[in-house]
């Protein structure tokens, strides 16, 4: 049947379709908090050292009792910001850092929903992460110099829980510098992190 329908193409002077480009590669987590679950597709293909760092995290059961600890509300756009949640560079908890991989190479942005790893200088992220709320490309990669942090994948469910975390209240004395009152009056625990069957 298929021959038969390249011949009709190629008799009438049309090209086959070229065949469609695999799908990349993905893996789904799920992260059980006491609220609910919040469900990740993980970008394994396109970001493959940012992945494998989070499954490490997930696989040793790292994150386990961890939380959902900051909620930054971009100023004058409250349903804008980020929520973020891991280790908090527990030394029993945190791996070593992971090479830094910028969106720029691997072609992904800060959509909304979009999960990264949280660092300070390129090239030290570990364990804690965060999920934005609202397009934010101004966390990629910029030509000429700043290089973003690393997205590695997106909320596929659970986006309502998200959204209530970054509206949850926070403490005004908690946190210190420019995160100073972002951190949850009530941490969200996440009971259980596993790849999704």
């Amino acid at each position: 049947m298929k021959m038969f329908a390249l011949l009709a193409a190629l008799a009438l002077g049309q090209e086959a379709p070229p065949p469609a480009a695999p799908a990349p590669e993905t893996v789904k987590v799920t992260l059980t908090t006491t609220q609910g679950p919040v469900v990740l597709e993980l970008e394994k293909s396109r970001a493959p050292l940012t992945t494998a760092n989070f499954l490490r995290y997930v696989d040793q059961k790292r994150l386990d009792g961890a939380a959902f600890y900051r909620a930054a509300k971009a100023p004058n756009a409250a349903d804008y910001g980020l929520i973020q949640f891991g280790t908090r560079n527990d030394p029993k908890r945190t791996l070593p850092p992971v090479a830094h991989e910028p969106t720029s190479k691997t072609g992904l942005s800060h959509k909304s929903g979009t999960i990264s790893l949280a660092r300070a200088a390129p090239g030290t992220g570990a364990g804690d992460f965060f999920i934005v709320v609202g397009d934010t490309s101004s966390l990629d990669a910029q030509p000429g110099g700043d290089s973003g942090f690393a997205a590695f994948g997106r909320v596929v469910e659970g986006m309502d829980l998200v959204k209530s975390l970054l509206a949850a209240p926070t403490d005004p004395n908690k946190g210190e510098g420019v995160m100073k009152g972002q951190y949850l009056a009530e941490p969200v625990v996440i009971t259980t992190a596993r790849r999704a069957k």
